[in-house]
């Protein structure tokens, strides 16, 4: 039994299911995909499959991968498979494909829940551990390039600078304005319920006061700024990356850090104390705005309050954090918008990345500045 087709034909060689595929003309790239196709009307099991080169005029690369795919095939399903007829050039380019040939995958062996488990919590620890390492490496990468542009101030662009300040800082007033005053009315309220209890209403000015002026004032700042201009600082590069502008800055010997990172990073560090001090500011108004209506404590007497029992390290402790949490917003920003790949779902996966991490390390640079300033009795 014969099935014959141009440039193809597929013969039985008996009732043993052996069949010989025999291939004529030419045998390129322009035909693979209607060789393919015709392909399919060779027989599902066979014994033996013998792949007849003889009548071949043209051979290239696509050619010999037809040719080795569909010997793979037929041994997959248990056929002894062989190429015959076939010229030394012929060969020649199909060791050359065959060598090329991409391993098969491994299938991973079936493991117990618990061994699953720890096999996933331990490649989850390595895969934080580099790129921590690679954060730490970036880091460094960045302040060299800051140190520089201490050193030669003119390599810094400052219209980009004066951008990244307003986008980051002054737009960001009306959000940080909002927030801040409603945890000042929210802490007056709840202070004042417990308060009133024990007589004490006028403590809730030390409670309003020390709350935002040492941890929440600029804690709620910063995560703020996080959302906000962390996430944009990563789309940003990321949509860059995508395509392909850090490539042709680099091809045009501009030096993407200095360029793209250093004025976000420096413009973070210069308005987020700007808008901690601002949300101090609003916070205390808004306590001491619930403090009138709900406790009956006058301004004046507010204000004697916070004289009298706020020291100035109270608000100084609140500031000293703010660049260090300004640096640890743009570096992970920046970072993650270069780590961007080539589609879509990466930029939006890391975008949300930079987002959480910049969050999580915030928090917990907050709780080490905490214990810091704890020991050192400020």
């Amino acid at each position: 039994m014969s099935v014959a087709v141009a440039g193809l034909e597929i013969e039985r060689t008996g009732d043993d299911g052996g069949a010989v595929l025999a291939f004529s003309g030419p045998l390129t790239l322009a035909r693979v995909a209607e060789l393919r196709a015709r392909r399919a009307a060779l027989p599902a099991q066979l014994a033996e499959l013998a792949l007849d080169l003889g009548d071949v005029s043209a051979f290239d690369t696509a050619g010999a991968w037809l040719v080795i795919e569909t010997a793979n095939q037929a041994e997959a399903r248990g056929a002894r498979a062989r190429i015959i007829n076939a010229s030394p050039e012929q060969e020649a380019l199909l060791a050359l494909v065959r060598e090329s040939w991409p391993a098969p995958d491994e299938e991973a062996a079936p493991t117990p829940g618990i061994i699953a488990l720890l096999e996933r919590l331990g490649r989850g620890v390595r895969a934080g551990l580099d790129e921590g390492v690679e954060l730490l490496a970036f880091l460094g990468l960045v302040m060299v390039r800051l140190t520089g542009v201490l050193i030669r101030p003119w390599r810094l662009r400052g219209t980009s600078l004066v951008h990244h300040m307003q986008a980051v800082g002054f737009d960001a007033i009306p959000i940080v304005a909002l927030m801040s005053f409603l945890i000042g009315v929210v802490l007056a309220f709840q202070g004042a319920v417990q308060l009133r209890q024990f007589g004490a209403e006028v403590f809730v000015v030390d409670l309003i006061a020390i709350s935002i002026l040492r941890e929440l004032g600029i804690l709620l700042t910063a995560i703020i700024v996080a959302g906000r201009s962390g996430s944009a600082f990563t789309a940003a590069i990321g949509s860059m990356k995508m395509r392909e502008e850090v490539d042709a800055m680099r091809t045009l010997g501009l030096d993407p850090i200095l360029v793209l990172v250093v004025p976000r990073v420096l413009a973070l560090m210069l308005v987020l104390p700007i808008l901690g001090f601002l949300s101090d500011v609003i916070g205390i108004l808004g306590g001491a705005v619930m403090a009138w209506a709900e406790l009956g404590v006058s301004p004046g007497m507010f204000r004697t309050r916070l004289i009298d029992s706020v020291d100035v390290w109270h608000y100084a402790v609140g500031l000293i954090k703010a660049p260090f949490f300004a640096l640890i917003i743009g570096i992970v920003g920046c970072y993650q918008g270069m780590q961007v790949g080539g589609n879509a779902e990466s930029l939006g996966r890391l975008t949300s990345k930079s987002v959480v991490l910049a969050i999580f390390l915030v928090i917990v640079a907050d709780a080490m500045f905490s214990i810091f300033f704890s020991l050192v009795g400020v």
